[in-house]
């Protein structure tokens, strides 16, 4: 089955080509059941580790004009790129790119705005059964995902929402900050190395709480914060991720330092980096404390959009197409009752 999205600009539909979908789909069929020690092999750190060092540290056989084919063929605008695009002479140095956000990713001026954290296709959803935009948990484990000990957490976010973004691998791989506010907790969680695939996400049930993960616990409701309350911020790593690398930077890519408790984070800046690949940022959200933006929703239930997550999950669930820091909603106030805007 072909797997579409929705670019956001046009609103046009788009096909996309999934990378290694025959060796996803092979891993993701009964192995699991008839090969389980093969399987669990796969989505191992060693594994992963191996696969990605073989598919992107080999230098190209002719830099730069190798690399550039490869640019043009995954339509990666290479006027973006700070720096000589020649230095790009591997596929990791092409991943771990740095590009002129600053210039070419606006942000909403409102200071109430949430953002998207990524380049990525996104989706959102609401973990009341009483939401239009509840999503049975396939996607992943609520109180897996942020962690069973970590109760004060599970207690904020209960019947809140979420923003779920992949990251394909052609995408600018740098996840920014969705929101302005003082971080209060980060810790990161052990796991697997599963595919963010779609067909290997609708195959395996909960992968993101089940991949290893880093979570941010953001308070926007602070002096100059977004004011949308708690914000959990989940970056999922995925097979051939090795690492996310933490690198708060408040200006450009300069100066990067670690994220801790204590630090206020401005919206819009570069926050960590996936090593290499695709992956997936989750952004939880408290109950009624953001409305997400009105094109975003109508995208997601356009019923003439192939998506495997449609298949999967048995009703319209269509991905957007988003650009980093791009606006994906507001902070609402705690009276409103209208998170989800008419849908």
């Amino acid at each position: 089955m072909k797997h579409q999205y929705i670019d956001r600009k046009t609103r046009q539909v788009r096909t996309e080509t999934l990378k290694a979908d025959p060796v996803i789909n092979a891993i993701y069929s009964p192995i699991r059941e008839n090969a389980s020690v093969l399987f669990h092999l796969m989505i191992s750190a060693r594994m992963s580790s191996l696969i990605g060092a073989v598919s992107y540290d080999l230098p190209f056989f002719k830099p730069p004009s190798d690399a550039k084919r490869f640019l043009a063929a995954q339509g990666i605008d290479l006027s973006e790129v700070i720096g000589d695009p020649a230095t790009l002479d591997t596929l990791r140095k092409v991943f771990e790119r740095k590009i002129r956000y600053e210039q070419l990713r606006p942000m909403p001026e409102r200071t109430d705005a949430v953002v998207s954290p990524s380049d990525s296709r996104l989706l959102v959803g609401a973990f009341s059964k009483n939401s239009a935009l509840f999503i049975k948990g396939k996607f992943f484990d609520f109180y897996e995902l942020i962690g069973r000990d970590k109760p004060q957490w599970l207690n904020a976010f209960d019947q809140g929402s979420f923003a779920l973004t992949r990251l394909t691998p052609d995408k600018y791989h740098y996840n920014h900050t969705p929101v302005a506010g003082t971080v209060l907790d980060v810790y990161e969680i052990d796991g697997h190395f599963h595919s963010c695939n779609p067909g290997a996400v609708v195959r395996e049930v909960t992968p993101y709480s089940k991949n290893r993960r880093v979570v941010t616990i953001i308070d926007t409701d602070v002096p100059g914060g977004t004011g949308c309350g708690l914000v959990c911020m989940v970056e999922v790593v995925a097979m051939m991720i090795g690492k996310i690398v933490q690198c708060y930077s408040k200006k450009g890519y300069e100066n990067p330092q670690p994220v801790v408790p204590g630090l206020f984070m401005e919206k819009g800046c570069p926050k960590s980096l996936y090593r290499p690949g695709s992956s997936t940022t989750i952004v939880i959200f408290q109950k009624q404390r953001i409305c997400f933006s009105k094109d975003l929703l109508e995208n997601q239930v356009r019923a003439d959009v192939s998506s495997r997550f449609s298949d999967g999950f048995g009703r319209p669930l269509a991905e957007t197409d988003v650009a980093v820091r791009s606006g994906i909603g507001h902070a609402c106030p705690c009276d409103e009752t209208a998170t989800f805007g008419d849908l």
